[in-house]
């Protein structure tokens, strides 16, 4: 079945390759007004998969992933209408010369070829990934978790119909439609026909395409986020972008986990926090030299454990620790950080300079919240991953993230000497 799905996709990506910027704006416009039009249809079956999902107890923050509501999914087809609006990359002459020997040359953005995307319980995903690729002439194959095999059935049916309304394959974007997790390991070995891989799931997965795939892969979206207080914060500004940062939306992987706050400051700032978090309705997972302020305030205090610092709650639960400088607070992220958004809240440049210069992550802040880090949030569009990698792609992965470069060299009738 993939060997078949593959070869289509193939072909596909060879006629989208060649297809003008206003031919693709015309088939994102023809599939965000269809997304419209069939809204009934999509969130019938992504209540389908809530239902199984609630039944076999999934948690919250997942939940909440999976869930699609009319508002949701209004913004998600005005994100395809979004990436009508942005430049296209492909075609985009990066640098060019002439060259001593009467070689004109120059490099050019093209597509990819064929995408392949892996993950979970995210149906807004078939519709980001779907909308980036078409716009940069790109096929690709999709296979969402079980969690969201209604949902992503009935989506990729309307954008096929939508890419047939337009005159194109609709094998230019396809779903594995099969729960079956051999199929996953099937298509991490299809590089005779899918060009880049990407994972959007858990550490596991991630793990797997690492150690198995024979296709490029891009990894990333896994955010333990850390904000580290300065002690020269204004508290009442620092504590809104913390509590922003955790609970705006707690299961998304930009969301905050560990908070790091500079011993000079703790004994005044960690009773407020309690007292903003209570309000809030956030867990506090305290190291031990932090317990001693949090016990006593308004908010629920457990102890954290070791490994806390090294997953995503991905709830409304936060860890907080008490570091004896900026130096510190750097070493904890270093070593359990996951190269994902990191920010410092300071009133001093010389702190900042100095965060931003030693955190290697793919996106830092100074202060602001780490939940900007998103293709929408960066002018990008939808993205279609946050790649935590130093190789082609880093952070929200936008148009220019799906396409590669082509040289090209104009002669007449030259020949090398």
């Amino acid at each position: 079945m993939l060997e078949q799905m593959g070869k289509a996709a193939k072909q596909a990506s060879w006629q989208l390759a060649v297809l003008s910027t206003a031919k693709k704006n015309q088939v994102l416009s023809v599939m965000a007004d269809m997304l419209e039009a069939n809204s009934e249809v999509i969130l019938q079956a992504n209540e389908q998969d809530m239902a199984q999902a609630r039944a076999t107890g999934m948690t919250e923050a997942l939940l909440d992933r999976l869930l699609l509501t009319p508002a949701r999914l209004a913004a998600i087809a005005n994100d395809v209408r979004q990436v009508c609006r942005l430049n296209d990359p492909v075609g985009h002459v990066l640098d060019g010369s002439l060259l001593d020997s009467g070689l004109k040359l120059e490099r050019r953005r093209v597509p990819l070829g064929v995408i392949g995307v892996i993950y979970e319980a995210r149906p807004n995903v078939t519709i980001d990934v779907a909308s980036l690729c078409l716009k940069t002439g790109n096929a690709v194959i999709l296979r969402g978790g079980k969690e969201t095999h209604n949902t992503n059935l009935a989506t990729v049916k309307v954008i096929q119909q939508a890419l047939e309304q337009c005159g194109l394959p609709a094998a230019a974007v396809q779903a594995i439609d099969s729960p079956d997790r051999a199929l996953v390991n099937e298509l991490l070995r299809l590089d005779r026909y899918v060009d880049m891989l990407i994972p959007r799931g858990g550490a596991g997965l991630h793990k797997l395409c690492r150690e198995q795939s024979t296709i490029p892969v891009i990894t990333g979206g896994i955010g333990v986020c850390h904000t580290y207080v300065d002690d020269s914060v204004d508290f009442d500004k620092a504590l809104t972008v913390i509590e922003s940062a955790k609970i705006q939306r707690p299961s998304a992987c930009n969301s905050l986990e560990t908070l790091l706050v500079n011993r000079n400051i703790a004994e005044q700032f960690l009773p407020a926090l309690s007292a903003k978090m209570a309000a809030a309705g956030v867990t506090l997972h305290a190291a031990q030299n932090a317990m001693p302020l949090l016990q006593n305030g308004p908010a629920t205090v457990v102890d954290v454990a070791e490994g806390d610092y090294d997953d995503e709650w991905l709830s409304l639960d936060l860890n907080v620790l008490v570091v004896d400088d900026i130096d510190q607070a750097i070493d904890h992220i270093r070593t359990h950080g996951t190269n994902h958004s990191d920010a410092i809240l300071t009133r001093s440049l010389s702190s900042a300079e100095h965060f931003v210069r030693a955190v290697d992550s793919s996106a830092v802040y100074v202060n602001a919240s780490t939940r900007f880090t998103d293709g929408g949030q960066f002018g990008l569009g939808a993205e279609v991953a946050v790649s935590t990698q130093k190789l082609h792609a880093r952070g929200p992965m936008g148009l220019d993230a799906l396409t590669t470069y082509k040289w090209i060299g104009y002669g007449d009738d030259l020949v090398r000497s």
